[in-house]
């Protein structure tokens, strides 16, 4: 018999919750925290469906964030097993989701179980922020939850997100911060012509190199005691018709800032159109904002999860904002204190994707008593 940390976590994966169809992830949830006297409050934005739940009135609130939505599975040929039948092999539970992150959610919500029927009049307030659009566009998912309980004052003291942070075993590694991440679209304009005529032609590709080299060869900052140094990356390029003895009338750029505190976008915007100016060029710029960078430094939030973790497993955790952006850069926004902390993330958004049995047991517990530590 499973307990009930993987019996949940087998109902979510065999939903295939592909981004952002929630395939009744979420009532599944929604049922076992009214059952335990949650308030739960539905948030559909688009085909986005979300939730938000508390439980308690006084105190302070700390939130657990998760994604009910996964990535596609790819060619379920190449897997051990079905990805959306979630299987037990050598005390691993694989499928779709297991790491990331549906065995998270099911820990969340066990751990919430457990600690309202351990202490049902609990001071603070326990809240759950949940989505089904992390993994796509995530325009409509928590970044929408957050506007709309900012709008009404929501206070949200500490977060802590289900990400996969962990990286050789459970609780080395937790996130209390992520890099900004902010794109470049860069036409630069020419003018077409014969590669035998240049004089009556005007080539955007030879124009652009000096900028190029610019744009790679600049240290952007020297990050700080929390983040790495600001990196920059050419994601996309392209010119040309296809044609040998064709100039190009325009060259397309695609570049990555994944910016520490050091930086603002603003700042960033600022240097590179001041570069492309220096360099006489004519050109159309296009800026997207994924995200802005985060840090929650030692804290209540940190030091409860770094004393959970160690009475638990033995071990002390290491801090870290490497990796990409996850659903943390929108609730910082609220001044709230976040952190991450999850399951291994070896095998996440890879074929036969799979989580320990006995990890997720264990992370439930950590969870629990990160509860007890915060909101008691």
């Amino acid at each position: 018999m499973d307990c009930p940390v993987i019996q949940l976590a087998k109902e979510l994966i065999a939903r295939p919750s592909i981004s952002p169809d929630d395939q009744g992830c979420q009532a599944l949830l929604t049922d076992r925290l009214n059952k335990i006297g949650f308030t739960v409050e539905p948030m559909q934005f688009g085909d986005t469906l979300n939730f938000w739940a508390h439980r308690g009135t006084e105190g302070v609130t700390l939130a657990f964030a998760g994604h009910t939505d996964v990535v596609p599975a790819g060619n379920s040929a190449n897997w051990q097993t079905p990805p959306f039948t979630p299987t037990i092999i050598n005390q691993h539970l694989y499928g779709r989701g297991a790491a990331d992150m549906k065995g998270s959610v099911a820990a969340m919500i066990v751990a919430a179980e457990r600690f309202v029927e351990k202490h049902p009049n609990h001071k603070g307030r326990l809240a759950f922020l949940i989505t089904s659009d992390e993994e796509a566009d995530a325009l409509d998912g928590t970044v929408k939850v957050v506007e709309a309980l900012q709008a009404r004052n929501e206070r949200v003291d500490y977060c802590l997100v289900g990400e996969p942070s962990s990286q050789s075993h459970l609780g080395d590694m937790i996130k209390n911060g992520r890099r900004g991440s902010i794109t470049a679209d860069l036409t630069i304009l020419g003018t077409q012509g014969h590669v035998a005529y240049p004089h009556l032609a005007d080539n955007p590709v030879h124009r652009a190199t000096a900028f190029l080299h610019e744009l790679t060869t600049t240290i952007w900052d020297n990050g700080n005691e929390f983040f790495p140094a600001t990196t920059m990356q050419i994601a996309n390029i392209h010119s040309g018709t296809g044609a040998s003895n064709v100039i190009p009338g325009e060259l397309f750029v695609q570049f990555n800032f994944r910016f520490s505190t050091e930086l603002t976008d603003s700042q960033i915007r600022d240097r590179v159109t001041k570069m492309l100016n220096s360099h006489g060029l004519e050109y159309k710029l296009n800026w997207s904002l994924s995200g802005q960078p985060f840090l929650t430094e030692k804290s209540q939030l940190v030091s409860a999860t770094l004393q959970a973790i160690h009475e638990f497993t033995g071990r002390t955790a290491t801090l870290s904002t490497s990796g990409g952006t996850s659903d943390g850069r929108f609730i910082a926004q609220m001044g709230t204190q976040v952190i991450e902390l999850g399951p291994l993330n070896a095998t996440i958004h890879k074929v036969d994707e799979c989580v320990s049995v006995d990890d997720l047991q264990q992370l439930a517990l950590i969870y629990e008593r990160i509860m007890e530590l915060l909101i008691l």
